[in-house]
């Protein structure tokens, strides 16, 4: 019998065909806008996976955008000629989530180039740190992803470091419950099973944006 874990990481495999896709044709180029590289994403979604369901809302944030957090509803840009921008797609796959997050960079800019590095790099060492935890809660697990982002030279972009993930629709709490989020008003242990004994799972994103610049980027992906 497959695991949660297994499945989980079946659909962000997928998840990565298809941003390594999204590559491949080219897809992120100036002078088209936010809104129709994440039409286009859509597209390419059901052509390759038959996927038109995603369990949160599709995310294309360029230039100034990429300042801006999950529930913000900015204004559709336009993306530039040496443009930093980031994707971040919820597709579900046979009922299994996948929450997935790159940043991109049009042009050579080497500020923009340091900090999509820096947030990978960020995000595979935040991982490490985490796998040597084994009581957490979210709100500690916030407060060393704010520590990570100071050492880096960084603000943090996002009102959350990460949240549950599983089989759709996974667990859900009442508004402004931030029990099952990475979020500093989560007193509740990350290793604790849920309510029917299950180990959870965890997505982590890293944020980083630099306000001076009015630049940001994302990188977000299964964590355990």
């Amino acid at each position: 019998m497959t695991s949660t874990i297994e499945k989980l990481m079946e659909a962000e495999a997928k998840a990565l065909q298809l941003f390594q896709e999204i590559e491949n044709r080219k897809l992120v180029v100036a002078e088209k806008s936010e809104q129709q590289l994440n039409t286009e994403v859509y597209d390419l979604a059901f052509e390759l996976f038959g996927i038109e369901k995603y369990w949160h809302k599709r995310i294309v944030r360029a230039g100034t955008n990429t300042l801006r957090p999950y529930d913000d509803n900015p204004p559709d840009l336009i993306i530039q000629k040496d443009d930093i921008l980031f994707l971040d797609f919820g597709p579900v796959f046979e009922d299994w989530e996948a929450d997935f997050g790159r940043t991109y960079v049009i042009g050579n800019n080497p500020y923009k180039l340091k900090l999509k590095k820096d947030i990978e790099t960020a995000w595979y060492e935040t991982k490490e740190w985490f796998s040597k935890q084994t009581k957490l809660t979210g709100a500690e697990f916030y407060e060393h992803i704010m520590t990570v982002t100071k050492k880096y030279g960084y603000s943090y972009g996002g009102q959350l470091a990460g949240h549950l993930i599983g089989h759709f629709p996974h667990e859900r709490l009442e508004p402004k419950n931030f029990g099952l989020y990475v979020h500093p008003e989560n007193p509740n242990d990350m290793f604790l099973p849920d309510a029917n004994g299950n180990q959870r799972h965890w997505i982590l994103e890293i944020h980083f944006v630099n306000p001076e610049k009015q630049i940001g980027g994302f990188f977000e992906q299964v964590l355990c």
